[in-house]
């Protein structure tokens, strides 16, 4: 497991963990909760090419989650986490004999900046992207399904917009947006976006570790993951403000208005070295007013996935979770 630490990482070893299985866990840092639980850790750097061979020796399955995510930041360190660290890891399994490998993608490597609704794995990649997040993990994605054969069995799940409780990445900037009043919707148009529980992310990419064999259908293909209950954004927005005991967003902006901003602070940071994200960007301003909502049905044909919590019982724990916090 790469990224055992993080908030998907973390679930797949808690149920890998409930079904007996033994985990080692490679991260840049270190996790007493991991060893707590029995988790063997090691760290390294994706980077590292023998470090990352010296920890994917001995392994039945490699469940490749770990990544530099984020909408902004400089390519190099996007290219040296996501790319150069997934070849490594794609070359341990071989070097090793490890058989499976599950590499955890994004559908924002196929995201083209219109409308997407209810396309399933046939879209194409687009020619251009708007962040280097989105390249270098299509880059990755491309790498692992390339490196299928005979020896080495690989897949890549493209999980959309994880949260739950112990999320520390969207559900946290979005209740800070919303205390700090910064958050408006963009554009009038309810376009509907899928989402993922965090626990049903996490079965899936044993699901579909599971069923991975080489010469398997799995084998080489793509699936997008997600609870299979498209809503419009910002309802799934104030879903989790209400959760945060916050009010919803009731503001405005136009979409053009949103993307121009972008724009122009991008170019305004990068001109300034300024390193952290700007309030705005071109990618999320196209997100957040766009369509994109997948068909899961090929995950449901190939390897039984089936999202067991609706997002409305989802909701029920994360407000749960963020009051219990709060206490």
């Amino acid at each position: 497991m790469t990224g055992g630490g993080g908030f998907l990482g973390g679930a797949i070893v808690r149920q890998l963990l409930d079904r007996g299985e033994s985990v080692r866990s490679f991260s840049r840092g270190t996790y007493p909760h991991l060893a707590r639980l029995g988790v063997e850790g090691i760290s390294g750097d994706l980077a590292d090419a023998e470090a990352v061979s010296a920890a994917v020796e001995g392994c039945e399955i490699v469940f490749h989650v770990a990544a530099l995510a984020g909408v902004w930041g400089p390519s190099e360190a996007y290219h040296r986490a996501n790319v150069v660290g997934t070849e490594n890891v794609v070359s341990a399994c071989q070097r090793h004999g490890v058989t499976r490998l599950v590499f955890t993608s994004s559908p924002s490597v196929v995201f083209h900046g219109r409308d997407q609704a209810g396309v399933d794995e046939s879209v194409a990649y687009p020619e251009r992207f708007l962040t280097a997040y989105a390249e270098t993990k299509a880059r990755a994605e491309k790498h692992v399904l390339a490196a299928a054969s005979e020896s080495l069995a690989t897949v890549a799940l493209r999980p959309h917009l994880i949260w739950g409780p112990g999320d520390p990445h969207l559900v946290p900037r979005i209740l800070e947006r919303g205390r700090a009043g910064k958050l408006r919707k963009i554009g009038t148009e309810e376009k509907r976006v899928d989402s993922t529980f965090i626990e049903d992310a996490a079965r899936a990419h044993l699901l579909a570790g599971d069923r991975l064999a080489p010469g398997s259908p799995v084998s080489g293909q793509a699936y997008f993951i997600s609870q299979g209950e498209p809503m419009s954004v910002w309802d799934l927005v104030n879903r989790i403000l209400a959760a945060g005991g916050l009010p919803p967003v009731k503001r405005t902006v136009s979409p053009g208005l949103a993307y121009a901003a972008g724009c122009v602070l991008e170019t305004v940071y990068r001109m300034f070295g300024i390193r952290r994200e700007p309030p705005m960007t071109r990618f999320v301003a196209r997100q957040l007013s766009t369509a994109h909502w997948f068909d899961i049905s090929a995950a449901r044909r190939d390897f039984g996935f089936e999202p067991r919590t609706s997002i409305e019982e989802g909701m029920a724990l994360l407000a749960e979770s963020l009051g219990s916090a709060r206490e």
